[in-house]
């Protein structure tokens, strides 16, 4: 197949969306489809053509975190686009890039299958910072039911929760596909990695080897919900000295988390990481010893599967979104409040037997989020989003003039 995928964000700009489209990229090259990305220009205001397969488009700066916004209908690349003589487009974004994926759908007649990536009714409140929330969220209701259920050919989503909320809440009568992201698991395994150097960044990060290390991956905005970690993290810390929490990210809070920190007086048990790299985050896991999120704002949340292929038990609050991946008191726990919380993480401290088979248990279970077994179950899709369309058969002449030939035949029998 010839798959065209439109997406808002792409590296060098780096979130789990953009994460996950590399990882189905590359999964799908590697079972010989050709994959072409269509993007916004994070580096300028232009466009930048010079790879073959990733087509970038000028993108304006909205002020939320890096995001562009892109025109939905860039006239330069329309001719450029038809030659690719595309078979299914899939798209990740509702809005700009998004928008353009729909209009091309439509202009040539391909296929149109589109992902739901974001809960955006979650994440109002850090955009408008609390006002004007009660407008906000029903026009986004209307907006995502009019992408999602009226504009593409098939619907996917990472997890039962945004299922429900497609079903339940915005009532779409059409079939949605349950497919969670995948990750390249191979990328966290502690195998993977050189002895030597996760020490030397243990010693830059000032955390010692019999430290009980906390790990947190990911943005750090007011939907994240970081601070009832740090919150959290107090009595810990004053009562177990050697408890650490490594936060790794960066974001709009950087500072009033920091600030936190200083005023709880745990500036040497909360360590601040900032921003990494995608292609060197991985050895940031090798530091930790369980994962933990209090999110409810996440469609999936990768960072938790990540967490599993490094080897870590994971901690999150109770939430649909880690249903696909939590199976409770065996690969992690599930906590509805501080205390329980405080009850969960003192448990592994105190239990380290325990500790080193629910360790076994996250590596053996990220294994049903490889980046193979995503593709595959797109792949699912997109043929159904195709049809009985023979996407490898070129609509010769000769090929249309032998279906009228072998229909008459059919009809005279």
């Amino acid at each position: 197949m010839r798959i065209g995928m439109f997406t808002d964000t792409y590296p060098p700009f780096i979130n789990g969306v953009s994460t996950s489209i590399v990882v189905l990229k590359k999964a799908l090259e590697k079972k010989g489809h050709e994959v072409f990305i269509v993007t916004v220009n994070n580096e300028k205001i232009g466009y930048d053509l010079s790879d073959k397969k990733i087509i970038r488009i000028p993108g304006i700066p909205v002020g939320i975190y890096d995001y562009r916004l892109s025109g939905i209908y860039p006239i330069k690349v329309i001719k450029k686009i038809k030659k690719l003589n595309l078979d299914v487009i899939h798209s990740h974004t509702e809005f700009g890039v998004g928008t353009f994926a729909r209009l091309i759908s439509k202009q040539y007649d391909i296929p149109l299958v589109h992902t739901y990536h974001t809960m955006y009714e979650d994440y109002i409140s850090s955009v408008t910072k609390g006002y004007l929330d009660w407008p906000s969220k029903p026009i986004i209701a209307e907006l995502t039911k009019f992408y999602c259920d009226k504009t593409s050919s098939e619907l996917i989503v990472p997890t039962k929760k945004t299922y429900d909320l497609f079903k339940k809440k915005y009532k779409v009568d059409r079939d949605v596909h349950i497919i969670p992201s995948g990750i390249e698991i191979e990328k966290y395994f502690r195998e993977n990695y050189n002895k030597e150097d996760i020490e030397a960044l243990r010693k830059k990060m000032g955390i010692n080897k019999e430290d009980f290390v906390i790990l947190y991956v990911g943005r750090l905005g007011q939907e994240k919900n970081v601070e009832f970690l740090i919150d959290a993290h107090v009595a810990l810390a004053r009562q177990y000295h050697n408890c650490k929490l490594l936060i790794i990210g960066d974001g709009p809070l950087m500072e009033k988390l920091q600030k936190k920190v200083r005023c709880y007086r745990i500036e040497e048990s909360v360590i601040f990481g900032g921003k990494v790299p995608y292609e060197e985050v991985g050895i940031y896991y090798q530091l930790a010893s369980v994962f933990a999120t209090a999110s409810t704002a996440e469609t999936q949340g990768l960072t938790v599967i990540e967490a599993l292929a490094a080897s870590l038990p994971i901690i999150v609050i109770n939430d649909e979104s880690y249903e696909s991946a939590v199976e409770n008191e065996y690969n992690g726990f599930v906590f509805k409040n501080k205390r329980e919380y405080h009850k969960r993480i003192k448990f592994l401290m105190q239990n380290p037997d325990i500790l080193k088979i629910m360790k076994v248990n996250a590596r053996n279970s990220s294994f049903k989020h490889s980046a193979d077994y995503y593709a595959d179950r797109v792949l699912e899709v997109y043929k159904i989003a195709v049809g009985d369309r023979k996407v490898n058969e070129k609509k010769t002449y000769f090929s249309r003039l032998k279906k009228v030939v072998s229909d008459s035949w059919k009809i005279k029998k």
